[in-house]
């Protein structure tokens, strides 16, 4: 075979065969959990960051869990943190390895005292009985013999805003005697009604986090300097740094926004900052103080 002599082959297979083949990988996806494990292990013995196939945070006798994956998990987790600082039962279970989907780790890692679980999807499937991730979890407790209340609902589709507030809403509807199912969380839908209510105002940042915002024009160099201000802050200083930068589609000419947060603690704020302010440790995280360059307007600005 040469890419000077292509020459297609292995198209189509006939009913004598086709099913059998089909069949014979099923090995290889039984012995993926186990591999990507040991995986995980090695890598924590490397590095000591240890992960699982499914980790699970918050209040060991968690009563509300929800289960989701990916970067809005880590929203989940920094607002789990603060609820159960306020003494709220309640916890986080991040799926690390969807598919194959292990019906045994995913039970184990719950905690024995949940009542009620919330599966949030990144997804829509029109037409389903729910997204991949709901339907997942639902087999796999069935499958296990374990009887929970489980509501399913979706989030931040196309990047959508995703905050602490609404993971907050969620945990709230948990309560609830009869919680929506399929529901959704950020948006207004006033067409088919399945968005939850949320407070907007409620914020779980971390005290003595510095979040700024930075305005500016495409092109005119601002964007730039904020990356190499995170840079510097997060590598000559001790605290922990992010950044995220919104560029308009007109690219030159047009509005940049500049997102910046820092700080001592480790930082799980995947979302944008809508008030920027010095947050010392003994300020409200609700300040009100409002300003482009980040610290409160009584500080001479410092960047």
């Amino acid at each position: 075979m040469s890419p000077d002599h292509p020459v297609l082959r292995g198209t189509a297979q006939n009913p004598d065969v086709y099913f059998q083949g089909r069949e014979a990988c099923n090995s290889f996806y039984l012995a993926t959990p186990t591999i990507v494990q040991n995986a995980m292990d090695k890598f924590a013995k490397l590095v000591g960051r240890q992960y699982r196939l499914f980790d699970y945070v918050g209040a060991p006798d968690a009563e509300r869990v929800i289960v989701m994956m990916g970067s809005g998990a880590d929203v989940a987790h920094e607002t789990v943190d603060a609820l159960t600082a306020a003494g709220e039962k309640v916890g986080l279970l991040k799926v690390r390895l969807f598919r194959p989907f292990s019906i045994e780790s995913f039970v184990a890692a719950l905690p024995a005292s949940v009542k009620s679980i919330a599966v949030l999807d990144r997804t829509k499937e029109p037409g389903a009985t729910g997204e991949p991730l709901y339907c997942d979890v639902i087999t796999a407790l069935v499958e296990m013999g374990v009887s929970k209340k489980v509501i399913g609902g979706r989030y931040g589709l196309s990047s959508k805003e995703f905050t602490p507030a609404m993971v907050k809403g969620v945990y709230d509807e948990m309560k609830k005697s009869s919680p929506k199912n399929h529901f959704t969380i950020g948006i207004n839908d006033d067409v088919t009604h399945t968005s939850l209510d949320y407070d907007p105002a409620y914020s779980a940042e971390i005290p003595g986090t510095v979040r700024a915002l930075f305005f500016g024009l495409g092109a005119d160099g601002t964007v730039g300097a904020n990356k190499n201000s995170i840079k510097i802050i997060g590598e000559e200083t001790d605290n922990f740094a992010q950044g995220y930068f919104v560029y308009d589609s007109k690219k030159s000419g047009a509005i940049t926004t500049s997102h910046l947060r820092f700080g001592p603690r480790p930082l799980r704020s995947s979302y944008s900052s809508t008030r920027p302010v010095s947050s010392p440790a003994t300020s409200s995280p609700s300040s009100s103080a409002s300003t482009c360059c980040g610290p409160p307007r009584t500080a001479p600005p410092s960047c």
